[in-house]
């Protein structure tokens, strides 16, 4: 069923990539029970030109219970969870060359069913064995230490795992974010339950599959596709400890106030309006193409997408000629997303594509804002490879001068190729417009004064501030926002630790005589006075 993985066969020769039918990957329950009715159904299309791809069973009610009680069941058996940290090690190693294997096949897998461009489907996954490994190595090295204590006590601290987490993951980067969080999680020795994106679980299901095949104890690792109500029912289970969420911020509430209710644990990644600023001294040819992936890599589907541009007045006229101009040549070379050529992309979905005509219109019906190029949704062939944008959600690279900052496309998050631009005239008027916003998740500066480049960061609210340069991500560095832009952190030593997927644990032994323990530890003696109290 799996397509060649040679990269260089004509995109019409390629066969079937994946499944046409899946089924929830639960295999603590591998038979569906015959008294209960058959699970609803979804179909997943491509955003390219509206072909089905797939069609997907949803986890009812009863799959999500079953689910968690035997991920529980398998967490208390120990198997994973008690499994000695070296072999645990050895098996996401074992994985992450596993994933390797397959990056061709699930990085087309990926572009079929988000409508990405195929050249960045590669890139993105020929980075996600880093993830596996990094904490397959931190499970090498990370050492319990013993706490300093008063008296003849030794006491060790470990970190153990939570127990059974969910993880709900969105459509944007499917198996990057999914993996993101399952490597961590896995490492720490807890059972993983992941809710992928109705629109695109292809791959997450996929990973599932050949995470059990490359020694994951079966159960460890479950896949339960289904829409917001899924992740609702995950999220109330008393017996999930840990919910991880990547979505909008409104959604992120949601389910946080019902884990709150469960005292369990809860990380969020939600929504972003990252400023991207410009001062006068920057290098602006590298500005504009750092300005361009930021805005428009993902389609502009990305949370740490740069959507605000904040550009100083003595360089505004050269910066947005340049920029336009960039934009536009992404547009020409726009095509089928499975070209290596094709620049970018589509839009998840008709939906998503008509929300962002819709913001755009209202503020622009009401005078808020210029548009220097783009604004609509693409129609008729490509100027690439005569590919027939019609029958899909191509919306082109859109960038909109003089906006206000009360207007909803400086405020919202749009979640598509959409830039506003704004000049500055000093620092301070630059952090104002850079955190005027509620979200605080991603931010770029440009500049080659290093003094101001470490002043301004400083002053950004946001979790991430990038400085010549934009997007970079490693498995080391924790990535998280500040404001609306959710709790907690992704990356690095913080997602083992911290309350992420692993909580400490004291253990105090006396090491004491009992001679010498019967003679100070008997607090309610005749002659207790002066006894030691805890």
């Amino acid at each position: 069923m799996l397509c060649s993985r040679h990269v260089t066969r004509s995109i019409a020769s390629c066969r079937m990539l994946h499944r046409k039918n899946y089924s929830p990957f639960i295999p603590t329950v591998p038979f569906p029970d015959p008294q209960v009715k058959p699970r609803e159904q979804f179909v997943v299309s491509n955003p390219a030109n509206g072909e089905q791809l797939c069609v997907v069973e949803i986890a009812s009610e009863s799959d999500v219970k079953q689910t968690v009680a035997g991920a529980q069941s398998i967490f208390q058996a120990g198997t994973w969870s008690r499994a000695p940290a070296i072999e645990r090690s050895k098996i996401l190693t074992r994985l992450a060359r596993a994933l390797e294997g397959r990056i061709p096949e699930l990085a087309e897998i990926e572009t079929l069913q988000t409508g990405r461009s195929i050249r960045e489907m590669r890139a993105q996954l020929t980075r996600l064995p880093e993830w596996i490994d990094y904490y397959a190595a931190l499970l090498r090295t990370s050492q319990a230490f013993v706490a300093p204590t008063q008296g003849k006590l030794l006491n060790y601290v470990q970190r153990v795992p939570l127990g059974v987490v969910a993880q709900i993951t969105p459509f944007n980067h499917p198996l990057l974010i999914a993996v993101k969080k399952i490597a961590p999680a896995l490492a720490a020795g807890n059972s993983v339950i992941v809710k992928p994106s109705e629109l695109a679980p292809i791959s997450v299901l996929e990973f599932a599959r050949m995470a059990e095949t490359a020694g994951v104890p079966s159960g460890v690792l479950s896949v339960l596709p289904g829409f917001g109500a899924t992740a609702q029912l995950l999220a109330r289970n008393p017996l999930v400890r840990k919910v991880d969420v990547t979505a909008g911020t409104q959604t992120g509430r949601l389910l946080g106030s019902t884990v709150g209710h469960n005292l369990a644990a809860f990380t969020a990644e939600l929504g972003g309006k990252a400023p991207f600023v410009v001062f006068d001294d920057a290098d602006i040819t590298s500005a504009v193409n750092g300005a361009a992936f930021a805005a428009f890599v993902a389609s502009g589907q990305t949370c740490v997408s740069g959507t605000r541009l904040i550009i100083h007045e003595s360089i505004w006229d050269v910066f947005m000629s340049l920029f336009v101009e960039k934009a536009n040549s992404i547009r020409r070379r726009m095509g089928n997303p499975s070209n290596p050529k094709s620049t970018m992309g589509t839009v998840i979905s008709e939906r998503h594509l008509q929300r962002i005509q819709s913001m755009l219109d209202a503020s622009l019906n009401s005078g808020k804002g210029e548009v220097l190029t783009g604004g609509k949704r693409l129609s008729g062939k490509s100027e690439l490879d005569g590919f027939d944008f019609d029958g899909g959600n191509f919306f082109g690279p859109t960038v909109i001068a003089n906006i206000e900052t009360t207007s909803d496309l400086w405020q919202e998050e749009i979640f598509g190729p959409v830039v506003v631009a704004k000049r500055f005239s000093t620092e301070e008027e630059a952090v104002t417009l850079a955190n005027d916003s509620k979200y605080g998740l991603g931010a770029g500066i440009w500049t080659q004064n290093l003094s101001r480049a470490h002043r301004i960061a400083a002053e950004i609210e946001a979790g991430i501030c990038w400085v010549n340069t934009a997007h970079r991500n490693d498995p080391s560095s924790p990535w998280g926002g500040m404001k609306e832009s959710g709790i907690g952190r992704e990356n690095g030593i913080e997602a083992f630790e911290s309350c992420k997927y692993s909580q400490s644990k004291s253990t105090i032994v006396n090491i004491a005589p009992a001679s010498e323990s019967r003679k100070t530890d008997d607090w309610f003696a005749e002659d207790a006075e002066g006894r030691r109290y805890g």
